[in-house]
């Protein structure tokens, strides 16, 4: 089978590999789609810490069921169309038991610590059985789709953070794909106006196109924050989603927010420049609220799926390239290029 596999920066190499085999516990998935998001794009320039070579990419992955360990937990079988968690919790330790899985200090991931999606086959190991990481796709809802989940559980749980509900007007910075779903789930869960934030007025348009946020505001044209105030009647936002690898942006989150405005550092900024100035005079005053959001959970991820199921969060439109495996590095540099929403590798 054709695999991408990770050795360096820079050293992607697209390399024939021969098909695995499932432990007794185990699941074999015939990959049927795998999507690139920027931490793809990240590992293929400069590596990442979590990451041990040789290992094969992907993580945002969709397939159907091939083979079934005799031991495997859950209910499944062969020709299932399932879509798999990518960040795995233990289960078993104390935040894994309070409900607190995204942040599970063992937690692993799929592609970084077991082989990824960027291969014909991947066996599914047991650790993502044991906390219900499999999930069935609906019928009509395609591989494609459903390998987007996701991505799109991170921003539910950012969402779920920030609580983010009905009447709020919210501002998503960053118009790449994760500002995309954000914008759509705010108003999945109620919010009356939702303002799209970025610097690129090419990736502001693009994505402003299929989103339709109230306003779309380009960040190298005007102040952003003043935008917002003079949108907002100068109240400012109940809700800022920093959707964007940018300590300006969350800067600026402070700035716009109104009375009890909530804040969610969404995006993690680069590992040599971690620091914001942060006025916490102006959190005090103003009584807000400042959550992170790290990954998300099995059950967010089933979450997900209900969304694109449902029709309240489509997804399929903001899929703008799709690619065989053979292309995974023109997947790559669209992505870094800023030239599409989001690229689905087909092996």
């Amino acid at each position: 089978m054709l695999v991408a596999r990770y050795y360096a920066p820079g050293d992607v190499r697209l390399e024939d590999a021969p098909e695995p085999k499932p432990g007794p516990a185990e699941v074999l998935l015939r990959v049927r789609a795998n999507s690139i998001c920027g931490t793809d794009a990240k590992i293929f320039h400069h590596g990442h810490h979590r990451l041990d070579p040789p290992r094969v990419l992907g993580h945002e992955l969709a397939g159907e069921i091939v083979e079934v360990g005799p031991d495997a937990v859950g209910n499944h079988k062969v020709g299932d169309r399932v879509q798999v968690i990518a960040a795995v919790p233990c289960g078993q330790c104390e935040y894994c038991a309070r409900g607190w899985q995204t942040v599970c200090p063992t937690q692993k991931a799929i592609g970084y610590h077991w082989d990824g999606g960027l291969a014909q086959y991947i066996v599914i190991p047991e650790e993502v059985l044991r906390v219900d990481g499999l999930n069935p796709i609906a019928d009509h809802v395609s591989f494609a789709e459903a390998s987007v989940a996701e991505p799109f559980a991170c921003a539910i749980n950012a969402q779920e953070l920030a609580n983010v509900g009905d009447g709020d007007v919210v501002v998503v910075v960053g118009a790449g794909p994760i500002g995309c779903l954000h914008v759509r789930l705010a108003r999945a869960r109620g919010a009356s106006t939702v303002y799209l934030v970025e610097l690129s007025r090419e990736r502001l348009d693009m994505s402003a196109e299929r989103v339709h946020p109230d306003a779309a505001i380009c960040g190298a044209e005007v102040d952003p924050v003043a935008e917002v105030l003079r949108l907002t009647d100068g109240r400012g936002a109940d809700v800022i989603i920093t959707a964007a690898a940018s300590g300006k942006a969350q800067e600026d989150a402070l700035r716009m927010a109104a009375l009890r405005g909530r804040i969610s550092l969404f995006g993690g900024l680069p590992k040599d420049k971690p620091t914001i100035t942060f006025d916490s005079n102006v959190v005090h005053y103003r009584e807000l609220t400042v959550v992170g959001a790290n990954g998300s959970s099995p059950a967010q991820n089933r979450k997900a799926l209900e969304y694109i199921a449902s029709g309240d969060v489509p997804v399929a439109d903001l899929i703008t390239h799709r690619m065989p495996l053979e292309k995974f590095v023109d997947g790559i540099h669209a992505v870094t290029g800023g030239t599409a929403i989001k690229v689905t590798i087909e092996p």
